[in-house]
């Protein structure tokens, strides 16, 4: 059964939330600070798994109506078109925020291989460099996960509701009011 225009837009607007609370868990670049917290490592592990997810999520559902609208193609719908299409659309930025990730978890490794060294002017500088590129990589992923999600709301947020065939009801035609004669009590 077909979903509805309604239950299409919900669907895109459940996963812009859901990339929405990804890049709110990813930390800000202020809030790590050489030598790496345990801690990073452990929220990119989790973010990172929910954002595979949810790119598997977008591939899989695309797929899903692909393959419907190929069977069935008496049942799409302009709204069902657009919905896949925007679907695939939000997996190229959600595959870069991804990549962001994985860049962002080999600087997170350089920086704490980088603390174990003895302490030498070019160990600062390759720290400094580490921190930075790692900084970069956490704001790249939150730019494509807002612009993922973005795209996602727009679409919903644009489509027009079906015209109506039907007219809607005529007003009821206002009748004149007369008062009752009331027998006094």
């Amino acid at each position: 059964m077909p979903l509805s225009d309604l239950d299409q837009r919900l669907l895109l607007h459940s996963v812009a939330d859901r990339l929405n609370t990804v890049a709110d868990h990813l930390p800000l670049p202020d809030q790590f600070t050489p030598p790496p917290d345990p801690g990073l490592s452990e929220i990119l592990d989790d973010e990172v798994r929910h954002l595979a997810r949810l790119l598997g999520y977008l591939a899989g559902e695309h797929a899903f109506r692909h393959r419907a609208a190929t069977r069935y193609p008496n049942r799409v719908t302009t709204i069902s078109r657009r919905t896949a299409l925007t679907i695939a659309s939000a997996a190229e930025p959600t595959a870069a925020a991804l990549a962001a990730l994985g860049s962002a978890v080999h600087h997170l490794g350089r920086l704490a291989d980088l603390a174990h060294q003895a302490p030498s002017p070019a160990r600062a500088r390759a720290t400094a460099a580490a921190h930075d590129a790692l900084a970069d990589r956490m704001v790249g992923a939150r730019t494509h996960l807002a612009r993922a999600s973005k795209q996602l709301r727009t679409a919903a947020d644009t489509w027009t509701a079906p015209i109506l065939t039907t007219p809607p009801p005529a007003p009821p035609i206002p009748t004149t009011h007369r008062p009752r004669n009331r027998p006094c009590t």
